[in-house]
């Protein structure tokens, strides 16, 4: 497939899908839940950042910059504070904040491709390791607040990273696509190439805060079989009923698959030995399924 590569850059937004997992055996959901309180008291300095809608097959590509949605961290810097879309700080070095602009910046902490565990482990660390940080770059896709159309920005952008002489700092490579064809001719590629999907900003948008259709990401949803072998009880809300459901895969592993479910399957699970089908967004270097969710029961 033939593409026009521009400088322009884009916004890959992650918008992740609510799940519980473990690596072979049930973690507690304290474990695995944020810090609510923690988040609840950040809620006033959350960032106000634009937010993907879910891309509809058949819509006409032309008037978007496509670029690869990155399997990140979000990170936001407002001149000042790099933080969280939650809000909260991210313990970056000095160094790595010395060389960032005054203007503020929307993009994702990036350490490539299927690395998004290493990547979180680094940065969500409350004392930097230098050496670590050293590996990672900056995916720049937005300057929030800026006027002008999107197009107009990512050109703004392209000089300000190139100012900014940082070899970590970088903006997300655009391109422009002739039809839905040529779309998902590129999905294809990139996730074959083991890229998550990708991301599609119309180019005359201006910049505006929240959920909108300038900007979209596609990507595919898979969904596999695994096999009941337990029933984890629920807490809090779920007390009295499941709460997971513990499956083994085909290659023995085990995970805990907490999301997707109705009130009635919840008081009611698929029994041990059922086989389950369920959707996720992609795989940890274990290759445990990441952000699964519940879809159905296969009949026997």
């Amino acid at each position: 497939m033939k593409m026009k590569q521009l400088s322009w850059r884009l916004t890959p937004l992650c918008v992740l899908l609510g799940s519980v997992w473990a690596t072979g055996s049930w973690a507690a959901p304290a474990a695995l839940a944020a810090p609510a309180p923690a988040l609840e008291a950040n809620a006033a300095a959350q960032p106000a950042l634009m937010h993907a809608k879910l891309w509809s097959l058949g819509l006409d590509p032309q008037p978007y910059l496509v670029s690869e949605k990155l399997d990140g961290v979000r990170a936001f810097w407002d001149g000042q504070r790099l933080r969280f879309r939650s809000g909260l700080p991210i313990a970056a070095p000095d160094w790595f904040t010395a060389g960032l602009p005054k203007t503020p910046l929307d993009g994702e902490l990036w350490l490539g491709r299927g690395r998004f565990d290493e990547l979180s482990g680094t940065v969500r660390k409350k004392r930097p390791v230098d050496a670590e940080w050293r590996q990672l770059r900056y995916m720049i896709f937005d300057l929030p607040a800026a006027t002008g159309s999107f197009a107009e920005r990512a050109l703004r952008m392209d000089t300000l990273l190139t100012e900014a002489k940082q070899p970590w700092l970088q903006a997300v490579p655009q391109t422009r696509l002739p039809d839905p064809a040529g779309l998902q001719a590129l999905l294809k590629q990139t996730v074959k190439e083991g890229g998550e999907g990708l991301m599609l900003h119309r180019a005359n948008a201006l910049w505006s805060p929240g959920r909108s259709d300038a900007l979209f990401k596609l990507k595919p949803l898979p969904d596999e079989e695994a096999r009941v072998i337990a029933h984890v009880a629920g807490k809090g809300r779920h007390a009295g009923r499941m709460g997971a459901l513990l499956l083994a895969l085909p290659d023995g592993q085990q995970f805990a698959l907490g999301t997707g479910f109705t009130d009635a399957q919840r008081a009611d699970p698929p029994p041990v030995g059922a086989v389950v089908t369920y959707r996720y967004r992609d795989r940890t270097p274990r290759g445990l399924p990441r952000f699964a969710s519940f879809l159905r029961v296969q009949p026997q």
